[in-house]
């Protein structure tokens, strides 16, 4: 290889570019690494809803992840909306025939004006059989309570949600706080799990619309750092610094959920994002060329 850090998306086609693959393959640009993708759906969908859309037969889906990971290779992996059990068992295969370690798993389950991504049935295969291959996964409050069957209603509550989604295999568990109903209103509390301690990560809750595609993102830029070499918590505070500056400078396009700034600028103090050949600063456990699939 010639150093430059490699990752492959695996999720639907948003055509308005806010979400799903154009969202992943923006941000992965962002940071320097060199995205792939393997499309499970295309999605007519703008900042106002999803019109409609398509699966992708899961033989394609299987024959895109073999394209990309049995030539390019990849140091980090991520998933996104999945859409039925049939994609999610061809997802896992190549996963699993690959090795692909360095896994971030986001739970698409539905769009930002509540357009359902996934079939119900295609929740319990996510579950058992790429849960249990992830590094990272990363719901969000609604995703979590109908993963966990649980209301995230108060700081125990969060704990034991965190520690059955932990139990289903990931490594790591993200619960993003953007849609939590308790605590303090003017903040969005971020809880990471490691299996043993919940680290917070609180940031300004934003009342702006321009809040298309946060949830792919925010995954695609944890994917994005996991490739360069970073340590999931490294990666996952760079990722999170990112997302604030992201919303909060979003260009304002459409009439409904707009999407966010795929140019926003890092913090200076979380590291250089603009060297495509460099490793991010700080990284102490790597979890990208050693472990990722290719």
């Amino acid at each position: 290889m010639n150093g430059i850090a490699r990752a492959l998306t695996i999720a639907g086609s948003d055509c308005s570019g806010g979400a799903g693959i154009q969202a992943d393959l923006k941000t992965f640009h962002r940071f320097g690494v060199f995205g792939q993708s393997a499309v499970t759906a295309v999605v007519a969908e703008n900042t106002l809803g999803v019109q409609g859309w398509q699966r992708v037969d899961p033989d394609m889906v299987r024959m895109q992840i073999d394209s990309c990971l049995g030539d390019i290779g990849a140091d980090a992996v991520k998933t996104g909306m999945l859409v039925d059990r049939e994609v999610v068992q061809a997802v896992a295969r190549g996963l699993r025939d690959h090795g692909a370690s360095a896994l971030v798993v986001d739970p698409v389950m539905r769009a930002k004006g509540g357009d359902a991504l996934i079939d119900p049935e295609a929740v319990e295969a996510l579950v058992r059989e790429v849960f249990p291959l992830a590094l990272v996964v990363t719901p969000n409050v609604p995703e979590a309570e109908v993963l966990a069957g649980r209301v995230m209603d108060g700081p125990e509550a969060v704990r034991r949600v965190a520690e059955a989604i932990g139990a289903m295999g990931p490594r790591y568990v993200l619960l993003k706080g953007g849609h939590a109903r308790f605590g303090d209103p003017r903040l969005s509390v971020d809880l990471l799990w490691d299996g043993t301690d919940l680290l917070e990560l609180p940031g300004p809750r934003f009342s702006d619309r321009n809040t298309h595609g946060t949830g792919c993102t925010y995954s695609a830029a944890i994917t994005a750092w996991l490739a360069r070499g970073c340590d999931v918590v490294g990666a996952v505070r760079r990722s999170r610094a990112f997302l604030v500056e992201a919303i909060r400078s979003g260009p304002g396009l459409g009439g409904g959920h707009g999407p966010v700034n795929h140019w926003a600028v890092l913090p200076d103090d979380l590291g250089s994002a603009t060297d495509p050949a460099g490793q991010a600063a700080g990284s102490d456990r790597p979890h990208g060329r050693e472990s990722g699939a290719g």
